[in-house]
C-alpha cells in the first residue's frame, strides 16, 4: 500500500532579508573552515525561534498517519553528515545520523546539486529547516526516509523530489562544527532497516571465493554493480550486497582477495527490496588477514541442550514487570517456550525471565551458545539474553548482576509479520566463552514500556564447547 507523502505545511516565518548565498563555489574543492555571514545569521535565527525534532519525530512525520501539525512550526532536525559523493559513489543525495558517534538513525537528503563533498563535507554538522520541505520516499515502497523539496505523483505513487538551489541555501544551514565520525562496529548479520543512512565498520569479513580478480564494478552493468561480502565467523557464510555505482572513481579497482573490515554506508537498493552497503572511499576498505576459515561443527561437542520437550523442567518464570509470561507449550512433538505482550487487543507492559538451571562454565572451553527461535506478529524484537553468576534462584532477577550476551545475533534474526509459519531460524554464535564458574543463563521477553507485542518462541538452547 503506497503511504501518502506527509507536507510539512509550516507557515513561513523566515522573511526574504535571511536568504542566503552558498559560500563555496562549484569550482572550489576546498573545504571550508568558516561559513559566510549570511549562513551564520540564518543558523543563529532558526535556533533562536526553532524547535528541533529528533530523528524519530522526522520519520514519524511520514510513518505515523495522518500529519498533525506541531504547534510551533518553526522545525528542524540536526544530524551529522556520514556519506561523501567526492568518488562518485553518492549522486545528487548525502546521508546524515544523528550522531558522531553511537548513532540510532539516519536521514537521506536528496538535492539538485553535485560534488557536495566540499560544501557538506563528512562529519559536518548541519541543520535542515523543515519549513516547506517534505517527508517521504525517493522511491515508493523502498523504504528509506528521505526530506526532499517537493513531491511527483505517477502511477505506483507520490514520492519526493530533490531540493532547488533556493531551498538549499534557504533550509540545510550548516554550523562550523565538523566532527571525527566514529563508524558504527556491527556485526554483519545484525545490520537491518534501522541502520539505513549510519557510517558502519564490519570486521572479519571478506569477498567471496568467486570474486577473485574482478573489479568493484562489472563493466557490463549499466548502473550498480552489486558484490558478495560474506562473514565467515560461524559455520556457514551469512552474505551481504557492497553496491557500486557506475560512477565511482574506483570501480575499476580490483576486489581485495583477503580478510578484514570494511567501513561503509548502510543503504538499499533502488528498489528498496535489499539491504546494502556503499563506500565513502576504499581507503575506508582494510582487507589484509588471511582469508579465514569456517567453523567446522565436528570440532565441537554439544554440552548443553535444553528443547523444552518435557516443559520448563528445571528453568524457572519469574516476572518483573506485567502478568504475561513465558509459558511452555507444544505443536507437533516440538516443544517450545512462548512469549507475547498481545492481550486481547493490547499490547501490555511486559518483563518475563526465563532463567536455567546452573551451569559449571569451567567444566569446558571456548563454548559458543545457539538459540532456535520463531516468531510471528512481529513488530519488533522483545528478546535479550544475560548471564550471571551471582542470581540466586527463586529471587527477583533485579537484585542479580546480568551481563548481555548475543544482542546482535538476536537483532540479526528474521521478522515474521504474519501469521505462524512454524519455522524456526537458528541465531549465529553467540560467544559465551567469557562466562566462568557456576552461571545462569536467562532469556528476557522486554516489551518496552508496551511498545512491542510479538509472539515469540525459543524451540531450543544449545551450548556447543571445543
Amino acid at each position: 500500500m503506497n503511504k501518502a507523502i506527509k507536507s510539512l505545511k509550516l507557515m513561513l516565518i523566515l522573511v526574504a532579508s535571511v536568504a542566503i548565498t552558498s559560500c563555496v563555489q562549484d569550482d572550489d574543492y576546498t573545504i571550508p573552515s568558516s561559513l559566510g555571514d549570511e549562513e551564520n545569521k540564518a543558523l543563529t535565527l532558526l535556533l533562536e525561534t526553532g524547535n528541533e525534532l529528533s530523528f524519530a519525530e522526522v520519520k514519524a512525520l511520514y510513518q505515523g498517519g495522518e500529519f498533525i501539525e506541531p504547534e510551533d512550526t518553526n522545525v528542524y532536525v540536526k544530524g551529522y553528515v556520514s556519506s561523501s559523493d567526492q568518488t562518485g559513489n553518492f549522486f545528487k543525495e548525502f546521508f546524515i545520523q544523528d550522531s558522531p558517534t553511537n548513532p540510532t538513525s539516519g536521514l537521506k537528503v536528496i538535492l539538485n546539486q553535485v560534488d557536495t563533498y566540499n560544501q557538506f563535507n563528512l562529519g559536518r554538522e548541519v541543520y535542515i529547516s523543515l519549513q516547506g520541505l517534505y517527508i517521504g520516499e525517493e522511491r515508493v515502497g523502498n523504504g528509506v526516509i528521505t526530506i526532499g523539496g517537493g513531491t511527483e505523483t505517477d502511477q505506483y505513487g507520490t514520492t519526493v523530489t530533490s531540493l532547488n538551489e533556493i531551498q538549499i541555501r534557504q533550509k540545510v544551514l550548516r554550523s562550523s562544527v565538523t566532527e571525527t565520525i566514529t563508524p558504527l562496529n556491527i556485526g554483519l548479520t545484525a545490520i537491518t532497516g534501522d541502520h539505513v543512512g549510519l557510517l558502519v565498520k564490519v570486521d572479519n569479513v571478506e569477498f567471496a571465493d568467486n570474486l577473485a580478480g574482478e573489479n568493484y564494478f562489472d563493466s557490463s552493468e549499466v548502473y550498480d554493480t552489486q558484490r558478495i561480502l560474506q562473514d565467515c565467523s560461524g559455520f556457514t557464510y551469512p552474505q551481504f550486497i557492497l553496491e557500486t555505482s557506475s560512477f565511482a572513481s574506483f570501480k575499476n579497482e580490483r576486489l581485495p582477495i583477503y580478510n578484514g573490515s570494511i567501513t561503509a554506508v548502510v543503504s538499499k537498493t533502488f528498489d528498496g527490496a535489499s539491504l546494502v552497503l556503499a563506500l565513502n572511499t576504499t581507503d575506508d576498505v582494510d582487507m589484509v588477514n588471511p582469508r579465514c576459515t569456517l567453523l567446522d561443527i565436528e570440532d565441537f561437542e554439544i554440552v548443553f541442550n535444553e528443547g523444552f520437550d518435557n516443559g520448563l523442567g528445571d528453568w524457572e518464570v519469574i516476572n518483573t514487570l506485567g502478568t504475561q509470561e513465558w509459558y511452555a507449550s507444544s505443536y507437533q512433538g516440538e516443544g517450545y517456550v512462548r512469549g507475547s505482550a498481545y492481550d486481547d487487543g493490547d499490547i501490555v507492559e511486559m518483563i518475563s525471565w526465563l532463567i536455567s538451571p546452573s551451569i559449571n562454565f569451567d567444566a569446558n572451553e571456548n563454548e559458543r551458545l545457539i538459540l532456535q527461535v520463531a516468531d510471528a506478529f512481529s513488530n519488533g524484537q522483545p528478546l535479550k539474553a544475560y548471564y550471571s553468576n551471582d542470581y540466586v534462584a527463586g529471587t527477583n532477577p533485579d537484585d542479580a548482576t546480568w551481563t548481555e550476551i548475543g544482542a546482535s545475533e538476536i537483532a540479526a534474526l528474521p521478522e515474521n509479520t504474519g501469521f505462524f509459519n512454524n519455522v524456526y531460524d537458528a541465531t549465529g554464535l553467540i560467544n559465551i566463552s567469557m562466562i566462568s564458574g557456576d552461571a545462569v543463563l536467562a532469556f528476557v521477553y522486554d516489551s518496552d514500556d508496551a511498545s512491542i507485542s510479538s509472539t515469540l518462541d525459543l524451540s531450543n538452547v544449545q551450548i556447543l564447547a571445543q
